[in-house]
This record gives structure tokens, C-alpha cells and sequence, in this order.
């Protein structure tokens, strides 16, 4: 197993047995939520946010145990957003990590209330890093979980299905819905490791290019790919007429659009050298994603 590979698998071991910990055990009158907070964590999922967070912490010199709850809250957020994106008033989705959605192995009020109650423990989990960081943190999260960042990208999903589109539009979709949250991800890890602003400067720019990068390969894959490849109901976005890259563009200028965005990213991380070489393998991981 390559150094790449094998601090992804021992990062994201790392962040499941955190969550484990986190996450309230199904007892008592509210068994059915947080069963199913527990049920969408755990459904798989590589993990992608808060490896980065512990990345880019890591590449500035950051402690990760310190940065791990950080991690957590990320991951829990971005679940609820993908529980509350299946549901029959949005994507009525089937099918997420190759299993049901929350609201067919449950029903459709648990799922809500699993979504609340992940986002929800995302700030209580925040409020566990050290006291120096939590304002900021929580700044960093909420905005890009939003109306400025995934809320408002969501929204606009939501307004300009079965619609024509520009640029401008898709660009605001995919960079609000999915690009925000990654490049939170890079900001707090940075932020817990004290960077300095040229180094978070330099941090923000890649996460913005990967995050929307790795949407553009999402679309992609919605069109190539098998449900059990992707794990979640292929084809979709065609059938809904969301608004998506390869609907604009077509597949092989998408791609393009998303490999040069992959090199942007990696540019940003010049300064680094040698010491980004975790956060450039991301990259390319992404830029080559299958599934």
C-alpha cells in the first residue's frame, strides 16, 4: 500500500472510531434517530472532508488528535445534507452507499429528524476543540453550510431542475452545494495548525478549485457509472434535468473542465513543495475518481 493509500485508510479508521464515539447509542425513546443517525454514518462513505481537514492540518504542522472532533463535524454535516437530499421533496433518492436511503429504511420523519440531529451534534462536537479555535470554527462550518455556502447551493439545485441554465448558474450551483464544504474542510485544518494568511490563502484557492472539481467528476460519474459502482441511483440527474456539467457540456469537455481544475488546485499548493505532496495525491485521486 502506497503512502497516499495508506494514510487515507488510517485517517479515515481514525475518524470512524471518533464518530463512534460521538455518536448517541440507540437506547431509550429516541432508539429510532439515533439509529439512523448511526445507519447513514456508518453506510459507508470514503471520508473525503474530514481527511482533508486532518490533511491540511497536517501539512501545517497541526496536532490531528486536536483537529479530530473538527473532522467529525464535518462528516456529520455533510450526512445530514446527503439524508435531507434524498428525500422524496428533493431527489427522492433510493439508494446512498450502495444501501438505502434513510428515509426507506426508516421513514421519511426519522430521517428528517436524524438529519436535524446530526447537524445539530456537529456544533455540540465543535464546541470540544480547543477553546482558542471555537468561534472561529464554528464561523468556518456554518457559513459554508448555509445560505452563503451548501444551503443556498441547494436552493438553486432545487430552482433550476428541468430548466435551461448558463454557466454563471451551474458554476454558483456546484461551488455552493459541494465546493464550500470541501473548502472549509482545508480552511479549518489549517486554522487549527495557527497557519498564517499566505498559507491560508494559498489553502482556500485549492480547496475552491478541488471542490468544485470533484462535483464535475460526480456529474460525470451519474452519467458513466453503475449504481453499483457509485453506490447511490445512477442516471438520476439526467432523469430529473438537474443542472449538471456534462448536461452543458457534454462528457469529454466536462472532464477536461474538471483536470484543469485538478492542476489549478495543485498550483495553489506551489509554496508547499515537497510537504503537500498528501494534498496533491487527493487531488489526483479525485481528478481520476470511478466510483
Amino acid at each position: 500500500m502506497n503512502k497516499l493509500k495508506q494514510y487515507l485508510e488510517d485517517s479515515r479508521q481514525m475518524v470512524d472510531k471518533e464518530l463512534d464515539r460521538l455518536l448517541p447509542k440507540p437506547v431509550g425513546l429516541e432508539e429510532s434517530v439515533c439509529d439512523a443517525m448511526r445507519y447513514s454514518v456508518f453506510a459507508g462513505g470514503k471520508r473525503i472532508r474530514p481527511i482533508l481537514l486532518l490533511a491540511a492540518n497536517k501539512l501545517c504542522e497541526g496536532d490531528s488528535k486536536q483537529a479530530l472532533p473538527a473532522a467529525c463535524a464535518l462528516e456529520m454535516v455533510h450526512t445530514y445534507s446527503l439524508i435531507h437530499d434524498d428525500l422524496p421533496a428533493i431527489d427522492n433518492g433510493q439508494l446512498r452507499r450502495g444501501k438505502p436511503t434513510t428515509h426507506k429504511k426508516f421513514n421519511e420523519a426519522v430521517a428528517i429528524l436524524a438529519g436535524d440531529a446530526l447537524l445539530t451534534l456537529a456544533f455540540e462536537t465543535l464546541a470540544r476543540c480547543p477553546e482558542a479555535f471555537v468561534a472561529q470554527l464554528v464561523y468556518e462550518l456554518a457559513t459554508a453550510a448555509g445560505t452563503t455556502g451548501m444551503i443556498g447551493g441547494q436552493v438553486a439545485d432545487i430552482e433550476w431542475t428541468g430548466r435551461g441554465m448558463e454557466y454563471p448558474t451551474l458554476e454558483f450551483i456546484h461551488s455552493h452545494k459541494t465546493g464550500a464544504l470541501i473548502t472549509a474542510a482545508i480552511r479549518m485544518g489549517a486554522i487549527l495548525a495557527k497557519a498564517d494568511e499566505t498559507a491560508l490563502k494559498s489553502l482556500t484557492g485549492y480547496g475552491r478549485c478541488l471542490g468544485l472539481a470533484f462535483q464535475i467528476a460526480d456529474d460525470i460519474l451519474d452519467v458513466e457509472s453503475s449504481s453499483a459502482l457509485t453506490g447511490k441511483d445512477s442516471g438520476a440527474d439526467a432523469a430529473l434535468g438537474k443542472a449538471t456539467y456534462p448536461r452543458l457540456f457534454g462528457v469529454s469537455e466536462s472532464r477536461q473542465r474538471c483536470l484543469g481544475l485538478i492542476d489549478q488546485a495543485k498550483k495553489h499548493l506551489a509554496d508547499f513543495g515537497a510537504r503537500a505532496d498528501l494534498l496533491e495525491g487527493i487531488a489526483d485521486m479525485v481528478g481520476n475518481r470511478t466510483a
